[in-house]
């Protein structure tokens, strides 16, 4: 799994490319605590090109996102698709991440 931020006006970029699984997943939940850290409000987790989830990776997705919330701050997960989505609704947490179908609306959403 390799991680790139970017940044966008006060919104933070996450993109997370290749598999979220067991032996990788704890490389964002430590991005994002380094970025937590320093004071960062505003996320998107960008999920276009990851391909594969496992329950580690659903894991760490609910930390991150409970913790960015506990600290008052907004996350956004956004280009969810195929067997990352379809994982996502069999654990039933579709409507506990705040998912959004692109980049451009999480972005649009978070800058209000």
């Amino acid at each position: 799994m390799e991680i790139k931020l970017k940044k966008y006006s006060s919104v933070y970029i996450i993109e997370v490319i290749g598999d979220m699984d067991l032996y990788s997943a704890f490389e964002l939940k430590d991005v994002v605590a380094k970025m937590l850290a320093k004071g960062i409000a505003k996320y998107v987790l960008d999920l276009e090109k990851v391909e594969y989830i496992d329950s580690s990776g659903i894991g760490v997705l609910i930390h991150v996102y409970s913790t960015i919330k506990k600290a008052g701050y907004k996350l956004k997960i956004a280009n969810v698709h195929g067997s990352v989505e379809k994982v996502i609704r069999l654990t039933k947490l579709t409507h506990y991440f705040p998912i959004v179908s692109s980049l451009k609306e999480a972005i649009g959403l978070l800058e209000r």
